[in-house]
């Protein structure tokens, strides 16, 4: 009895579902198709212009003085005194006394070889007046031509030869006696002093090592594929001139601050290295020291290292953009007025760390991509950012 009403309970609640089925999908609706839309990809972008635009060149080196001599005795002597400006670091002016050297054996030198010129001025004159005698009693009693001899002209010639003699030895022992005296020979600074006083020096001895500091130079390592963009004297000048007309700007941090320099280029070393492509350009600055101008600001030392920009030329209507713009070293991405995209070629100028100089192949105007593209398709719809920048 219970098993007959189970299947019955079961043979219904199968038919339900059954019908429950059939109803549903008799009565469902059909989807509707929609045609899916596609976009243009949103870029961002920049109109172009045409700019006159300066390039310069930045580049590294180290100052050293435009003169730098050892400073040699020309003269034996003890050393009685030394100035106290001559030690390591120290400044002296142009004609100031640095060594003193005895001087006592000079002076008497000098008194010696006087005594001998006085004794020669007085045997010319002696000779003069024996040669007049003999001139007059020829005259009186001389018959015929008279000789030189005679007329005592080798003995005068010979007396003055003797004064010319004494008065050169005079002469010598003169610039000796001075040369005793040790004087700076320009305004400049000691880098290292060899003597000290009481020592013996001989004549050729190195008393100190000194350099100028009215001008100091910077020698610039140049590549040669920068030269385009400068002025650099290279070529040769028949006036024997190559001074250019370069200026350039030297920083360095002193005290934790950057101070700035203002030099020009003044030469160009006469090689370019066939290793490195390299070559050298020196830059003079004058008064580094700030003798006759600012003396508040830090010196341009002797040694110091520094970045120098060199101001190039400056080159008529071209197109500055974003590094990034460029495509594969040489391209652009234009987009037309129809917002469609085109792979140009263009010719590069310059490449600096974060913009390149177009020199050819845009026109002022012209708009192109600045946004990354992971597939380029030629002629390929985009949507302008907004906010895109007009170039100015």
């Amino acid at each position: 009895m219970k098993t007959a009403a189970t299947v019955v309970s079961c043979g219904l609640i199968l038919g339900l579902c059954a019908g429950g089925i059939w109803t549903l999908d008799h009565f469902k609706t059909e989807p509707e198709h929609v045609k899916p839309e596609v976009r243009p990809r949103v870029v961002r972008s920049q109109v172009v212009r045409t700019i006159n635009k300066r390039i310069d060149v930045t580049t590294h080196g180290s100052v050293y003085p435009l003169r730098e001599i050892n400073l040699i005795a020309q003269v034996s002597g003890m050393v009685r005194t030394i100035s106290p400006s001559l030690r390591n670091g120290g400044f002296f002016e142009a004609n100031d006394v640095l060594v003193q050297l005895d001087d006592r054996d000079y002076k008497l030198e000098v008194t010696r070889t006087a005594a001998q010129v006085a004794q020669a001025k007085l045997r010319v004159i002696q000779e003069e007046a024996e040669a007049e005698i003999a001139r007059r009693e020829w005259q009186k009693l001389g018959r015929g031509k008279s000789t030189p001899l005679t007329l005592r002209e080798p003995q005068v010639l010979e007396a003055k030869a003797g004064l010319a003699a004494a008065e050169a030895t005079l002469a010598k022992a003169e610039l000796a006696l001075e040369r005793t005296t040790i004087r700076a020979p320009f305004a400049g600074r000691v880098r290292a002093k060899s003597i000290d006083a009481g020592q013996f020096v001989s004549l050729g001895v190195v008393l100190a090592r000194i350099y100028s500091i009215d001008f100091a130079e910077v020698r610039l390592p140049l590549h040669d594929s920068k030269l385009k963009y400068l002025d650099l004297p290279l070529s040769f000048r028949r006036n024997g001139s190559t001074e250019a007309k370069v200026t350039v700007t030297l920083r360095a941090r002193f005290a934790q601050e950057t101070q700035e320099w203002t030099g020009k280029i003044v030469r160009t070393e006469g090689e370019i290295d066939p290793r490195s492509r390299m070559i050298h350009a020196i830059a003079r600055i004058s008064d580094p020291y700030g003798r006759n101008g600012d003396r508040d600001r830090p010196p341009l030392s002797v040694g110091m290292f520094v970045e120098a920009t060199i101001h190039g030329k400056t080159f008529d209507n071209v197109i500055e953009i974003p590094r990034d713009a460029v495509r594969d070293a040489s391209d652009v991405f234009v987009i037309d007025a129809e917002h469609r995209m085109h792979r140009r070629a263009v010719r590069l100028l310059h490449r600096g760390e974060k913009t390149v100089i177009i020199e050819k192949g845009l026109e002022d105007g012209e708009r192109i991509c600045l946004s990354t593209i992971g597939v380029f398709i030629e002629n390929m719809s985009v949507e302008l950012e907004a906010g895109g920048t007009d170039g100015k």
